[in-house]
């Protein structure tokens, strides 16, 4: 269990540096930009194609993070008039529901990437500005599903073992508090 509980915390570490570090990047060569541009007249070409990546990017990883803090949209209507054992089977199968997804999502995505015949790295498709192979760049998909599956898989571990009267009782805002207070503690 502890095997677990180190990985879980270490997989929610690397996701949150890459989310954090993706959305520095993005942000810090956009400055850049803007500042060559009104100082020199002048752009730097291919910072936009960057930025835009770095933002898809930390969106995917974030993504695959919340997955495992349940902070994802969703609406609660149905599950709040349910009994709570009833909605404690609904939550675990919603989980379900989201590793087949999630599941799907890096087969295909790797399929898009790496099919012989016709996958974006057999085609050597290049990138506009960067000059970078779009097959390195779309990996970030599959790469980021398998991190949410993870997520999720720790996610249904946690509903599973939680009693049914505990499990839906957070609000979205006490969620988000949760969160902040997360990212404080790690600054």
């Amino acid at each position: 269990m502890k095997i677990l509980d180190f990985l879980d915390k270490l997989l929610q570490g690397i996701l949150i540096f890459l989310t954090s570090s993706t959305i520095f990047a993005g942000v810090l060569l956009a400055f850049i930009n803007v500042v060559v541009r009104f100082v020199f007249n002048k752009s730097i070409e291919w910072a936009f194609e960057l930025t835009s990546y770095l933002f898809i990017y930390s969106a995917l990883f974030a993504a695959a993070y919340l997955f495992r803090k349940g902070a994802h949209i969703k609406v609660t209507l149905f599950l709040d008039t349910l009994p709570d054992t009833l909605a404690k089977v609904v939550i675990i199968l919603v989980d379900i529901i989201n590793l087949l997804y999630l599941a799907i999502v890096a087969y295909f995505t790797y399929i898009f990437i790496f099919d012989a015949d016709l996958g974006i790295k057999a085609s050597g498709e290049v990138s506009v500005d960067l000059g970078v192979q779009m097959w390195i760049v779309y990996l970030v998909l599959p790469i980021s599903a398998i991190f949410g599956i993870f997520m999720v898989i720790f996610k249904l571990k946690d509903d599973i073992l939680t009693p049914a009267y505990k499990l839906r009782k957070k609000e979205e805002f006490e969620i988000i508090e949760e969160l902040e207070e997360e990212f404080e503690v790690e600054k």
